[in-house]
């Protein structure tokens, strides 16, 4: 071979950055297996196919090894340190021996890839890189479905869709490989497949899922399998890439197995290395006999075999028919490689599909994984996310509430009369901040009005003021289990972030403190204003809400009293009677409070020219001349803890005026009475007067019917008209109080709680609906949702130190409020089967519509329209570093007390269930004894205090899904503690519930959190597939929440 000898000493002097690796080996020659002399020291520089060997790294090169015709031989042993270099034209051979294990490796891949097949194998590798990368930018991006519009242009005749059944995946398959062939020999493998799909008419490459890395074998047998969603388009012309790749460090490669945020594609020497791809058609698949492809790897350029690839249809309910002959595992790494394929399903059989929920959920992204049991069978799990169009469907109906609410709030008080200059004054600064209020309100509505695009609010949006009614990341989390011997499963967990009013932020805590600082204010500070209670605050919201509920609805009766009684209709008569009666009766029931008589006497002392002589109620002589001086100054009254009495004031007039509303109902009966006793009587004679009618005006017998009863009927509305005006205009009066006493704290604190309170509400309605749809065939539900009512248990993974504390305090006071939501269901009229909302701040009543099929399958009691009751509890458990912080340096009593809290809410519920419902009732439920020892167990971790105490959680969430309710994880934004939790509770149950197999926990926990869902969520909220911890807030997480590695890394959160 011809060569310049001055350009290669030129080339080994170069500096040390122009080399692909470089560094210290000894090295002698080798025949046979002897060696020629000791191996000496050599200072070794690789430059393409160029070995240089020098004495040391400033000399020249004493030698040239060129890497043509030649393989590296790798030691199987695990201490060798050293490689042979064989050499195909017989020269002796050369003998490598490097300072430690990693190093030897490297060396025998960097030589292995050295010559020149190795870099025409890298040439074609870029090629293929570089004509994906191309044919992405012109595709959609990664993992999201096509425009509706282009779906329909895709599906024309000449495609042949794929038969499945309805709400079921279109496709799903599981992948094993065999016989890999390394780059190096005796190399061991780590090994993922990336699965691509070629579209009939697009014919563009587009990334669609990875499968796990399986390690240190070369017949992997892979746990994570493919599924298509029913909305995805395939069909059996379309195409489906498989790509083999070989990881080389996990650390590198992190979660570069899977889609890539703006095409990015790795270099091919870091990470990761192509081993070899095949493709097939989806007909091919569906059609074959035994469900099953056999498919041969190649390398880029088509000519090397590499392996081979098998494809296995799958479809849930059915199981693969072989077992596993043995598992080899290192029991410290969990690195585990099934010796034995299972065969494909013989046949395929039906399933009934879960009702449809298209109408909340949306966005599915769906995941398959087959797990082995402890008999050695398989499982089938499919894991499902899916995003919902509550997230802004809810906030925006009950902004609309609070804007109506708030305008009637605003027209009573303008309706309340003319004041004293002092009480008018105050209540012109308080209707001015009130439509400042309003007026954001209404701005809000009208920008989430323009919000098209996804229905979820992403993490990096929870401090938009225009998004801070929507819940953060609000997703449905499923796990659909299908194991051997035991019955299909389902198991839901709500996950979405803590609700919590972000964008005014933490810097003075939460609701929690804040409301508690605020009412010890109202109560010490000298307001110039009467001091109500919160109690008689919300009494007074609740009688304005009744009177303007009952009072529409009792003029409609008498209208329609009055209707029966011109028809002449004796049974129409009774029935209008008996409605006007039961809502009259509770129209005067409705004011039998002592807030009213002593509301209207604060009022009639705020109307000017008042003059209080002496007061009803005995004090000191101090106290009255104090209380007297300033009443007869306005302009100097002072905060009053009691309602002042006036002695001319006459308080029976009140009683006289709601007793009438009575008075003229019972005329009102008695004359139907006496008409309906007239008209069954055959006598001429009129019968004698009815006691109970003597005060009443009765007209001449021979009258009609209307005419009789309409001067009644119209007396009875001037009573009613009259008892509301002044009740209106009392309860006014005290709510005025309460928003005078705290501007514009009080509203600003009201805002708040809407807010923390809009993004509860819309986790619960998406709980409630998932709920009651895959829990309508069971009886025992349905009987313990309208006799008990539903419990929903929150999981905070939230610390107690710093902003996250407020978020813990808001979080607590907005899942205690919706205690005061109650849920009824109706049958849907339309094909809008998405909840109605109606009621007030106090109390909320959700309409959830069914389908007529559905609404068929419920009981009587809730077809009826009972209201059915929430109790809602909290428990949470600070697990990152943050709460490291707060344990040993700040204050965890709010997390103790929450818990505490919560659990004696939670025993409550339990008692009511077991004194309401029968013991067999649930399947769960035949284990009362475990349960009690569940409740005390819980109770005893919550005395314990110990520090993250991640068992209070487990037991929780274990009471709530045996009493039947919905389950609920949160952290800050739902994205990465929640992942933690979520996939460890998915997996703890699969153990538990299902006998996984004990040495693949947390190969199947890694499996989950490295291309499972929550990986997918992650994605979708921050653009990158990374959960946002660091090795230093891992080392403060507890064992089992801590991600697999390649998974984490600096993303912003």
């Amino acid at each position: 071979m011809r060569f310049n000898a001055k350009d290669l000493a030129l080339l080994a002097k170069r500096p040390s950055g122009c080399f692909d690796k470089e560094g210290k080996l000894k090295i002698c020659r080798v025949v046979g297996d002897e060696k020629l002399i000791e191996p000496r020291e050599r200072w070794c520089r690789l430059k393409g196919n160029l070995l240089f060997l020098m004495k040391n790294k400033s000399s020249e090169a004493s030698e040239v090894v060129i890497l043509e015709r030649c393989w590296v031989v790798e030691f199987k042993s695990k201490t060798d340190v050293s490689i042979i270099l064989k050499f195909q034209s017989g020269e002796p051979d050369l003998y490598i021996e490097a300072a430690s294990k990693p190093d030897c490796e490297a060396w025998a891949v960097a030589l292995g890839e050295a010559n020149s097949e190795g870099l025409r194998n890298k040439i074609q590798q870029l090629r293929r890189l570089i004509m994906e990368i191309k044919e992405e930018r012109a595709s959609e991006e990664a993992r999201q479905f096509l425009p509706s519009s282009q779906v329909d242009s895709l599906g024309e005749p000449q495609f042949t869709s794929i038969q499945r059944i309805a709400n079921e995946p279109k496709l799903e398959f599981s992948l094993a490989c065999k016989g890999l062939v390394a780059a190096t020999r005796d190399r061991k493998l780590n090994t993922f497949i990336q699965v691509s799909v070629v579209h009939p008419a697009e014919h563009i490459l587009t990334r669609y899922s990875s499968t796990e890395i399986v390690e240190g074998t070369r017949d992997p047998l892979f746990l994570t399998g493919v599924t298509f969603p029913p909305e995805y388009p395939i069909y059996e012309e379309t195409k489906i890439k498989l790509t083999v790749y070989d990881v080389k460090d996990k650390s590198q490669d992190t979660v570069l197995t899977s889609v890539l945020p703006d095409h990015k594609e790795p270099r091919a020497d870091v990470g990761r290395s192509f081993l070899g791809c095949a493709t097939f058609r989806v007909g091919d698949l569906v059609k074959s006999k035994e469900q099953q492809l056999t498919l041969t790897l190649r390398t880029s350029d088509g000519g090397k075999t590499v392996g081979t690839i098998e494809v296995n249809l799958v479809k849930m309910g059915e199981f693969e028919d072989g077992e596993m002959d043995h598992i080899t595992t290192d029991a410290q790494d969990q690195k585990c490689a099934l010796v034995r394929e299972c065969t494909a399903p013989e046949g395929l059989s039906g399933k009934d599909n879960l009702p449809s929920l298209n109408a909340v959920l949306k966005n599915p992204i769906c995941k398959l994984y087959r797990f082995p049991t402890s008999d050695n069978k398989w499982m089938r799990i499919r894991e499902q996310m899916a995003e919902t169009t509550l997230s802004f469907h809810v906030p925006k109906e009950l902004i609309n509430l609070h804007i109506k609410e708030d305008m009637r709030r605003n027209q009573e008080l303008k309706d309340l009369g003319e004041l004293a200059p002092h009480w008018d004054n105050m209540r012109k600064s308080v209707i001015a901040h009130c439509d400042q209020m309003l007026s954001m309100y209404q701005d809000t509505l009208a920008e989430l009005g323009k919000h098209t695009g996804s229905s979820f609010k992403s993490s990096c949006s929870k401090g938009e003021k225009t998004l801070e009614f929507i819940p953060i990341n609000l997703h449905l989390q499923r796990m659909h289990v299908h194991s051997p011997r035991l019955k299909d499963a389902l198991y839901d967990v709500i996950t979405v972030g803590a609700p919590a009013a972000h964008f005014q932020g933490f810097k003075n805590g939460g609701l929690r403190k804040l409301l508690s600082k605020f009412e010890a204010e109202r109560r010490n500070t000298g307001y110039q204003c009467i001091y109500y209670s919160p109690e008689n605050t919300a009494k007074a919201k609740e009688v304005l809400s009744n009177i303007n509920h009952l009072q529409p609805l009792i003029s409609s009766h008498a209208d329609l009293l009055l209707n029966s009684a011109s028809q002449h209709s004796p049974d129409s008569l009774k029935n209008s009677l008996k409605m006007l009666s039961e809502k009259t009766e509770l129209f005067v029931h409705a004011f039998k409070d002592q807030l009213v008589r002593s509301a209207l006497l604060a009022l009639y002392t705020a109307r000017p020219g008042c003059v209080l002589k002496k007061p009803a109620v005995p004090r000191s002589s101090a106290e009255e001349s104090d209380d007297l001086k300033h009443q007869n100054h306005p302009s100097q009254i002072k905060r009053q803890d009691s309602i002042p009495h006036h002695s001319e004031y006459d308080e029976e007039e009140w009683d006289r005026v709601w007793a009438n509303v009575g008075k003229s109902l019972n005329c009102v009966i008695a004359m139907v009475d006496r008409l309906l006793e007239k008209d069954n009587s055959s006598k001429t004679k009129e019968g004698e007067s009815d006691p109970s009618a003597a005060d009443c005006k009765v007209l001449h017998a021979g009258g009609d019917w209307y005419e009789q009863l309409y001067p009644l009927v119209i007396t009875l509305k001037d009573c009613m008209g009259e008892v509301v005006t002044r009740a209106k205009q009392s309860m006014a009066f005290v709510l005025l109080q309460e928003l005078a006493c705290g501007l514009p704290q009080c509203l600003m604190l009201t805002l708040r709680r809407d807010i923390v309170f809009s993004q509860a509400l819309a986790g619960l309605v998406c709980g409630f609906i998932i709920k009651l749809h895959t829990s309508l065939h069971d009886q025992g539900f349905l009987q313990q949702l309208h006799t008990v009512g539903l419990l929903v248990q929150y999981e905070g993974l939230l610390s107690t130190y710093s902003e996250e504390a407020g978020m813990l305090e808001d979080m607590a006071v907005g899942i205690s409020d919706l205690q005061k939501v109650m849920f009824k269901v109706i049958e849907a009229k339309s094909e809008d089967f998405l909840p109605i909302i109606t009621g007030r701040r106090e109390h909320y009543v959700i309409e959830v519509q069914l389908p007529a099929k559905m609404f068929e399958l419920l009981p009587q009691e809730i077809k009826e329209g009972k209201l059915l009751r929430m109790y809602p509890v909290l428990f949470n458990v600070g697990i990152n570093e943050q709460q490291t912080l707060a344990e040993r340096f700040g204050d965890t009593t709010l997390q103790e007390n929450i818990n505490q809290e919560n659990l004696e809410l939670l025993k409550e519920y339990y008692n009511l269930f077991t004194e309401k419902m029968p013991p067999d009732c649930l399947p769960h439920f035949q284990e009362q004894n475990d349960l009690k020892g569940l409740l005390e167990n819980l109770h005893q971790n919550i005395q314990a205090k110990r520090r993250k105490n991640v068992e209070i959680m487990w037991l929780a969430a274990t009471i709530c899904r045996k009493l039947n309710g919905v389950r609920f994880t949160c952290c800050k934004s739902a994205k990465d503690r929640t992942s933690m939790s979520v996939t460890l509770e998915q997996c703890s149950i699969l153990r538990d519930e299902h006998q996984l197999h004990k040495d693949f926990f947390i190969r199947a926990l890694d499996c989950m959190r490295r291309e499972g869902c929550r990986i997918e969520n992650v994605l979708k909220n921050v653009k990158c597939r990374k959960y946002a911890f660091n090795m230093i807030q891992l080392m403060a997480f507890p064992k089992y929440y801590r991600p697999p590695e390649g998974t984490y890394g600096k993303a912003d959160t």
